[in-house]
């Protein structure tokens, strides 16, 4: 018997990841509760800074507040991130996610001191924004499209996301702009593409 190969594994363990990670937690205890969550691994500026638990900075990106958290941004990251990953490869695609996740936790911590307005976050969209913004990239170099997913869905969806996050309560919008510069920057400089007519590559 023959197996299809699966056209975008790495999506699919970071999902599978993130969902174990939410069914163990929920066995445990109650996963809305921020200090259950700190207690995990959530994000919280004062125990980076102060305690040296620099950990949390990745930690947290695997961390949701509930079901509904968890699955609006699983929905999101096998979507975007399906297309993504078969056109970018999977070393690119995981360096971007990560560095992505990383680089919204660090803007949203660098508001936080500004601001002083501390609270404990948790969840994958920093990473799964800055999925968004490499595709945003990738989909401009392509012309206005990558797959099935165009260059103006992407902005639609940017938009629509940004406003319900500046419009709602307990969102960590900080996070969120900082996972899409990262994204589309990284996806500057990793995205090179196939030349079919002179077999070279080429950034595009």
């Amino acid at each position: 018997m023959r197996m299809n190969k699966v056209n975008a594994p790495c999506t699919i363990l970071l999902a599978a990841m993130n969902v174990i990670v939410f069914i163990v937690l929920t066995s445990r205890g109650m996963t809305e509760d921020g200090a259950f969550l700190l207690e995990h691994g959530a994000m919280y500026v004062l125990n980076v800074t102060e305690q040296g638990e620099y950990y949390r900075l990745f930690t947290s990106m695997f961390l949701h507040f509930g079901f509904e958290h968890l699955m609006n941004n699983m929905v999101v990251l096998v979507l975007i991130g399906w297309n993504l990953e078969m056109e970018i490869g999977k070393v690119k695609y995981l360096i971007i996610y990560l560095l992505s996740g990383l680089g919204g936790n660090l803007l949203s911590a660098w508001w936080e001191i500004q601001t002083a307005d501390y609270a404990i976050s948790a969840g994958a969209s920093g990473a799964v924004f800055g999925l968004i913004g490499t595709l945003l990239y990738v989909a401009i170099r392509n012309h206005g499209r990558v797959g099935e997913i165009s260059g103006r869905g992407i902005v639609f969806m940017i938009i629509v996301s940004l406003y319900y996050g500046f419009t709602s309560s307990g969102v960590d919008n900080m996070a969120h702009i900082g996972g899409l510069v990262t994204g589309f920057l990284l996806g500057v400089l990793l995205y090179w593409k196939y030349n079919r007519k002179d077999g070279t590559f080429a950034q595009s």
